[in-house]
């Protein structure tokens, strides 16, 4: 293992990778991992990766685990880069997008909860808990489930049913709430400490960026080290972001990559924290969004954990945030299925976001542009309404 420390992305105080972590002990900021990078790229080149094999565990000297033994994998493949027809994309000329939704639980979160659960195994947690809007639950309980720990999933009531199913059949014991994610994480508060869970949650502990990273190291493969000039996420809570940043930057420290892409984050005009205060050049949020609604459920997180990093990711990447409304969603929804592309609505935002940002001139139409499809339809294909006079019938 090539981790020196963790560090507090805030005020800098470090700590031991070999202790259980969450947040840190003096501000509560958000603890990212370090790397000796220099023996890294004595140990490995790009060339000795191209005989690993292509799934996210082939960069183990850029992750924390200290043991392969310890590795909890439910077969995480690379997922496939998928170049966009030009009448979607309109005017722009070289769109792909990443379809995360080949990942075991159908979404990115697998990443994230594949190294969380193989550390924690490591260092011998038995039981988890975590607030979600579903996805990072289901993930949760899945690598909970292979390495036979006790999953606790607080999800909203009126999270997406497929989702509270897909929980429950994976052995999650499952609370519903009244309300937000945010009433979700304050219900798990009161009962973590006496039932002794290891709190999960979204940017609270530093395994979970170590999955989201691996995105940025496949896609700078995938784009033969030449990574694009602009990536889409959709971004609720802001760890995928924060991970595909920290993926790039140990990647440009490598000397492997030369820069950074542009990083644009898509969230709801109903849930948009991050878009307003990105606009507003604020450093942090200082209030959660007021009656935060949307279709896209993992988008609906009113006040993300540690939005001064989600924020800072953008800003020194140069790049942007915009928000788009639930029609913007659903309509590219439609468009990405009829295209034989499988998104959900948080994944489709990306494309809605494209489709808006010519309004204001955020990318040149020659850009190199990577849209995060952050996960697939198969969950959410209630949500897209067929007049069934319509349909054909055979006889």
């Amino acid at each position: 293992m090539y981790v020196t420390s963790v560090k507090c992305s805030k005020c800098e105080q470090e700590y031991s990778p070999h202790n259980l972590l969450t947040v840190c002990k003096d501000c509560g900021g958000a603890l990212l991992f370090q790397y000796h990078l220099d023996k890294v790229a004595e140990a490995i080149s790009k060339e000795t990766l191209r005989y690993r094999e292509s799934t996210f565990w082939k960069f183990k000297e850029l992750l924390p685990i200290t043991s392969p033994k310890n590795i909890v994998s439910l077969g995480e493949p690379y997922t496939p880069l998928l170049k966009l027809p030009k009448s979607l994309v309109k005017p722009f000329k070289n769109v792909y997008a990443k379809d995360e939704g080949r990942l075991p639980t159908g979404t990115f979160k697998a990443r994230g909860m594949a190294v969380t659960v193989s550390k924690l195994k490591e260092l011998g947690v038995k039981r988890l808990a975590i607030p979600s809007a579903g996805n990072a639950a289901a993930a949760l309980a899945a690598y909970g489930a292979r390495a036979g720990m006790e999953v606790h999933a607080f999800i909203p009531k009126d999270a997406p049913e497929t989702t509270i199913k897909e929980c429950f059949f994976l052995g999650a014991k499952v609370h519903l709430v009244d309300g937000l994610i945010s009433n979700a994480a304050a219900l798990m508060n009161k009962l973590k400490d006496q039932h002794g869970w290891f709190d999960a949650s979204t940017n609270k502990q530093p395994y979970r960026f170590e999955g989201y990273k691996a995105m940025a190291f496949e896609i700078a493969e995938q784009y033969n080290w030449k990574p694009p000039d602009a990536i889409i996420f959709p971004t609720g809570g802001g760890e995928g972001v924060i991970g595909l940043w920290k993926g790039f930057k140990e990647l440009v420290e490598l000397g492997w990559i030369n820069e950074t892409p542009r990083i644009i984050i898509a969230q709801s005009t109903g849930c948009a924290p991050l878009v307003e205060a990105f606009h507003k050049r604020a450093n942090e949020l200082v209030k959660p969004w007021p009656n935060a609604q949307t279709i896209a459920a993992g988008l609906r997180v009113p006040s993300p954990y540690a939005s001064y990093l989600t924020l800072r990711a953008i800003r020194e990447t140069n790049g942007n945030a915009i928000a788009v409304s639930d029609e913007e969603i659903i309509q590219s929804m439609k468009s990405l299925l009829k295209s034989g592309v499988y998104a959900c609505p948080e994944a489709a935002a990306t494309l809605a976001a494209l489709n808006k940002s010519v309004e204001y001139n955020v990318f040149d139409p020659d850009e190199r542009i990577l849209l995060c499809l952050t996960g697939t339809v198969m969950k959410n294909f209630d949500l897209l309404t067929v007049n069934k006079d319509k349909l054909s019938s055979n006889h």
